[in-house]
């Protein structure tokens, strides 16, 4: 099963959602992967305390311009929709490498075949073992390299690995933790799941993002439960009033305290923490996913 935590705004507690639930469901048996796809800003391996190793590299294709068969007929550069291809009127193109996007457009509407396929790195996947006790998740990371904005491709290739990883292990659970937002980055992130946690927090900020990550939810068809995070924080009507217009339930409400912070920063995980009524809140939330899969196989 795929479990996909999501939030329309950074700052939410996202990952910490994510990290804690992954942990939780590890800990009482099931085998767990991890994929942190937040590829601009990737933090899990932090809060798990997890050295990475290098999987693999993320490529996209990147043309390589034939100039002694380029006839300067500017097809190329009229597809390229970013811009990493330029000419100027009369002349040959010539290609800017960050801004393209690997598309392959080019490649296509070259009829003289002056365009050659060739690979550009743009990142990396990487994996590691978290251990608590007797128990153990596997985590996968992407991450983009500084000065690269085509984040999508990233996103795809380490969204790839785990879910290949999650096979080779037999996972219970690919629990992915998205970028924030609701762009295209988060759509390909939420593209597998079956069941999206879409994490808020009771502000008027939280509310708003929470109504567009809802609102795409509901769009993509995959069925979303709400965890409320700093709870007790505020008032709680906003959030109820944009949970009642998608009719969507909210399944956890993790209380506003400084152990959430000092977990954070210490890398401890909540739901191992001993008497952290945070923790015993996402304990119950993984409780609540894993019933789910019990159901199934009932």
């Amino acid at each position: 099963m795929t479990v996909a935590v999501t939030g329309g705004k950074g700052g939410t507690g996202k990952s910490t959602v994510a990290v804690n639930l992954a942990v939780a469901l590890a800990s009482t048996g099931y085998r767990v992967v991890l994929a942190d796809l937040d590829v601009e800003g990737s933090v899990d391996h932090l809060l798990l305390k997890v050295g990475l190793k290098v999987v693999r590299p993320i490529k996209v294709p990147i043309p390589f311009i034939d100039y002694g068969g380029c006839t300067a007929c500017e097809a190329c550069t009229s597809v390229c929709d970013t811009g990493a291809l330029v000419s100027v009127k009369g002349g040959k193109p010539f290609l800017i490498p960050r801004l393209c996007s690997g598309c392959g457009a080019c490649f296509y509407v070259c009829r003289f075949g002056a365009i050659r396929r060739g690979w550009r790195v743009i990142g990396e996947v990487s994996a590691g073992k978290a251990r608590f006790g007797d128990n153990a998740l596997t985590l996968v990371s992407g991450r983009l390299r500084e000065g690269e904005e085509h984040v999508a491709p990233a996103v795809v290739a380490a969204r790839e690995e785990a879910i290949s990883l999650a096979r080779e292990e037999g996972a219970d659970f690919l629990v992915i933790d998205t970028a924030a937002g609701t762009g295209i980055a988060v759509s390909q992130a939420l593209s597998t799941a079956d069941l999206v946690l879409a994490v808020t927090e009771p502000t008027p900020l939280g509310a708003h993002d929470l109504d567009a990550i809802l609102e795409l939810t509901s769009k993509l068809g995959v069925r979303t439960w709400v965890v409320v995070n700093k709870h007790g924080l505020a008032p709680e009507n906003i959030v109820a009033r944009v949970v009642s217009k998608y009719g969507v339930p909210v399944v956890a409400r993790v209380p506003y305290s400084d152990e959430v912070v000092h977990a954070y920063v210490g890398g401890e995980p909540l739901v191992l923490r001993e008497g952290s009524v945070a923790g015993q809140e996402l304990r119950a939330l993984a409780s609540t996913v894993a019933s789910i899969v019990s159901a199934r196989g009932a």
